[in-house]
């Protein structure tokens, strides 16, 4: 069998994840779960192909155009794939397929048919259930083929079954979230290294998706930021297509895909590989937040949790440098670092970069073990803020992978430089070898 119909992870998790969502599923009912479709990139060409992370997540199947049914009836268990059949052909031309009759064997299912015949079986396999599972709101080939089928009288989401499925990470998992942060780690290293005056964001770009397929990424896990100067005022800066200009910071917002899992490190360093004084002056103080985040990110403590003290320990730095003036308690009280700081600490990682899982309200969901989350909090201080002029400019974020475990947590991205000395010592070595 072709590396393309293997799976990083065991086949037999995928199986385990069906049996889960089996047991919460009343009798007689039945659970879609449609795959993505190809996109159309221009005229016949079309983006690279990545499967939706819910059907991958119960089948480590890769193929566009394939639907997975569940049937529960009398307490027995059935798993159907409806999926493209070989063609000779079209697998010159495009690619191979696993087939119809090779699927039962290697996604370890019960029975497969093609695609094209789902209409005239589906609503067979569907004709003794009282319930169907499905998401509503998914792409037009599947609203198309939902809407052409009689269904079952009752419909239900699997959403809130999946996503907090989801939520908790596999030893598995982890083994691969941990390759996605060490590869993403290398990329942003590189970066370092190959930052010069002069430089356009995309060439560095370029640097850091380079290192990602060199070990073995071959796409980023979202489209990569690198922020020049001001241009790291704007959360989610893509365009890339500035010189990087010697006195200035670049942030740096880039993760790799490792075997569908993501990878997410911001980190935020000179052009010229020397911060200067009101540089040093910002950075220092995300810094102290990001570290005090860190610890306190541990089971039992919530993300608002934890926001809520990285935003006292950035409001009384910014007063200390006279970014901010007043009262420090009233100035939370009024938000007045959402200015600066407008986005919040962090967010569920995993088969998505923004993974799926409930927060609860205000993100206050206590942190369990086995949860993998963002912290990067910011400061972005545009030019025309009413603040010092040293700091006018500035954009400063910086982002970790934590893994929430019985003992407090463990940053999965450590081996990127953070630290002022390192991430200098790091870009002189670069220069100077």
């Amino acid at each position: 069998m072709d590396l393309a119909y293997m799976s990083a992870l065991p086949t037999e998790e995928f199986v385990q994840r069906r049996q889960q969502l089996f047991a919460n599923m009343q009798d007689n009912s039945a659970l879609l779960v449609f795959s993505e479709i190809e996109k159309r990139r221009n005229n016949d060409s079309c983006y690279p192909f990545r499967q939706d992370s819910y059907f991958w997540y119960l089948t480590g199947f890769n193929e566009p155009n394939s639907v997975l049914l569940l049937l529960k009836q009398a307490n027995t268990y059935q798993t159907v794939m409806f999926l493209r059949p070989s063609d000779p052909l079209m697998e010159t031309w495009h690619g191979r397929r696993l087939g119809v009759e090779q699927a039962p064997k290697h996604l370890h299912i019960d029975q497969a048919f093609s695609i094209q015949d789902i209409e005239q079986i589906l609503p067979k396999l569907l004709s003794k259930c009282s319930i169907l599972y499905h998401l509503a709101d998914w792409h037009e080939w599947a609203e198309t083929l939902l809407a052409q089928l009689k269904l079952p009288h009752a419909q239900h989401s699997w959403k809130h079954w999946l996503d907090d499925m989801r939520l908790f990470k596999s030893p598995n998992e982890i083994t691969l979230m941990q390759q996605a942060a060490r590869i993403s780690a290398l990329g942003h290293i590189r970066a370092m290294q190959q930052t010069r005056p002069n430089r356009l964001e995309y060439e560095i770009a370029g640097e850091i998706e380079y290192e990602f397929n060199r070990h073995g990424a071959r796409f980023p896990a979202y489209n990569s930021i690198v922020a020049g100067g001001h241009n790291a005022c704007i959360l989610h800066y893509t365009e890339n297509d500035q010189p990087l200009v010697d006195g200035d910071l670049v942030l740096i917002d880039a993760g790799c895909e490792f075997a569908m899992y993501a990878g997410d490190i911001t980190r935020t360093f000179p052009v010229n590989g020397k911060f200067t004084e009101p540089q040093k002056a910002i950075y220092t103080l995300v810094l102290k937040a990001q570290k005090r985040a860190i610890e306190l990110l541990v089971a039992g403590n919530s993300i608002q949790q934890v926001n809520d003290e990285v935003i006292r320990i950035k409001v009384e730095g910014l007063v200390a440098l006279g970014i901010l003036q007043g009262d420090i308690k009233q100035l939370i009280a009024d938000n007045a670092h959402r200015q600066f700081y407008m986005h919040g600490l962090g967010h569920w990682l995993g088969l998505d970069v923004h993974d799926v899982g409930e927060y609860g309200e205000n993100r206050n969901r206590p942190l369990e073990v086995g949860m993998v989350v963002t912290v990067e909090p910011g400061l972005y201080i545009p030019l025309d803020a009413n603040v010092p002029h040293q700091y006018r400019g500035i954009g400063v974020r910086i982002e970790d992978n934590i893994l929430i475990t019985e003992y407090g947590n463990k940053n999965l991205t450590s081996a990127a430089p953070k630290e002022i000395d390192d991430i200098e010592q790091l870009m002189w070595n670069a220069n100077h070898v």
